[in-house]
């Protein structure tokens, strides 16, 4: 073997194993994602489950508390459809922007619902523990969601670099969508 013929193995070599390294990487980032994507999740679930839980802790007095706890409840089912789809691929940004979506009509639903809450809650406490439960959802989710987003700019990040960005093209991964 010439000098030519061990420097060309060794620079296929080389090549071969930085494409795997960075498949791997890729890999490991969009599973990351997936990862963070299940801590989003059980954050949607407790809160669904404490708004859940203060239908049935509301008096009955309270109808406008009522009617605006009945269009959190239906804004909810749509927004908990989104991150149905999002479930299944959770790098798919076109389906996080979808979630991302049905959590501002969400958020646009819950807010004034929350101010009525905090009044009813100053003197009825079984209100008051359902308000807390659903503010420390709240708080979960703002937390899990953050950490979805650092692990989506990770991705990211990595898929635009170059020549990374080689590889990410050639196996398919796109760019990856905040919530």
């Amino acid at each position: 073997m010439t000098a030519q013929q061990i420097a060309l193995i060794a620079a296929a070599a080389l090549l071969v194993f930085w494409t795997l390294g960075a498949y791997n990487r890729l890999m490991a980032l969009r599973n990351g994602i997936g990862a963070a994507f299940a801590q989003v999740d059980e954050a949607l679930r407790q809160r669904a489950s404490a708004l859940a839980l203060l239908g049935t802790g509301l008096p009955d007095e309270k109808a406008d508390a009522q009617s605006a706890l009945q269009r959190v409840l239906s804004t909810q089912s749509a927004m908990q459809a989104a991150a149905d789809a999002v479930r299944s691929r959770p790098s798919r940004a076109e389906r996080a922007s979808t979630l991302a979506a049905a959590e501002a009509a969400l958020q646009g639903e819950l807010a004034p619902l929350v101010t009525g809450l905090t009044q009813i809650a100053e003197g009825d406490s079984a209100v008051a523990l359902h308000v807390a439960a659903l503010h420390d959802a709240g708080q979960r989710l703002a937390f899990a969601r953050q950490l979805f987003n650092d692990a989506v700019q990770q991705h990211n990040a990595a898929a635009r670099q170059f020549p990374t960005r080689l590889i990410a093209g050639l196996f398919g991964f796109a760019a990856a969508g905040r919530l």
